[in-house]
């Protein structure tokens, strides 16, 4: 399970060098969920983890609000999510989430991305099939022990738990994500996660080299590139 954390985490450090797509994501994400549920964070639980998240990843709270007050109104904008499937150099894969007002234009410009380096998309599950759909939490503390004992204790079904340098991990089904945070805040007041995703990881990872590593590196940035494109999931080790 580590090694999907990783390859997780490290494509979010790569993708967060570009703050302005960060910010422009995180507005979209925080708008469709505004808007899907409620503007009320006290009221809406997916709203208020998402915005947490998006703190900690030092998004300006103006972003955040000018979102959550564009959500309270009627401004017959609509973003619908979309996900793509991709088969990339070498074994590497690639499922991709958007947001878009227009989806012929997004799954154009997609396509195109895949067509300059000689790949292509697939059909729905022609990828996914290889990932977990995971809800992941990572967090400084000492007691791996502590911690299993007293999520079992309030009757969650950990997928699976780790301990990397005090860095506890832990994986879960995603609609359990909320009740896990209340358990941990309430053993770990002022917790400070440095990991929070709901998402999908690979079952595997590999390793590309030369020629391979290029072109992977390539349609990653000309995916990333684009501007309805949300978040980009592969099974690629980086370095």
């Amino acid at each position: 399970m580590g090694r999907a954390y990783s390859v997780r985490k490290e494509s979010i450090e790569k993708s967060g060098k570009q703050k302005g797509k960060l910010y422009t994501n995180y507005a979209k994400e925080i708008y469709v969920v505004a808007k899907r549920g409620t503007p009320d964070l006290e009221a809406n639980l997916e709203l208020k983890r998402l915005v947490e998240k998006a703190k900690r990843l030092e998004v300006p709270n103006d972003i955040i609000n000018r979102a959550i007050d564009k959500a309270k109104g009627n401004t017959g904008e609509s973003l619908e999510e979309i996900t793509y499937e991709g088969f990339g150099p070498g074994a590497s894969t690639f499922i991709i989430k958007c947001l878009t007002d227009n989806v012929h234009r997004t799954v154009g410009m997609v396509r195109a991305a895949f067509n300059k380096v000689n790949k292509s998309l697939g059909v729905t599950n022609s990828v996914s099939y290889n990932y977990d759909y995971l809800g992941v939490l990572a967090f400084k503390h000492s007691s791996e022990e502590e911690i299993l004992d007293h999520l079992i204790s309030n009757n969650i079904n950990l997928i699976d738990i780790e301990n990397e340098n005090n860095e506890i991990i832990i994986y879960f089904k995603p609609a359990d994500m909320n009740k896990v945070k209340e358990v941990l805040e309430k053993l770990i007041p002022n917790i400070e996660y440095t990991f929070d995703e709901i998402g999908m990881f690979p079952k595997e990872e590999i390793t590309l080299e030369n020629e391979e590593l290029e072109e992977f590196n390539k349609l990653y940035s000309l995916l990333e590139d684009i501007d309805d494109v949300n978040t980009i999931y592969h099974n690629v080790k980086l370095d």
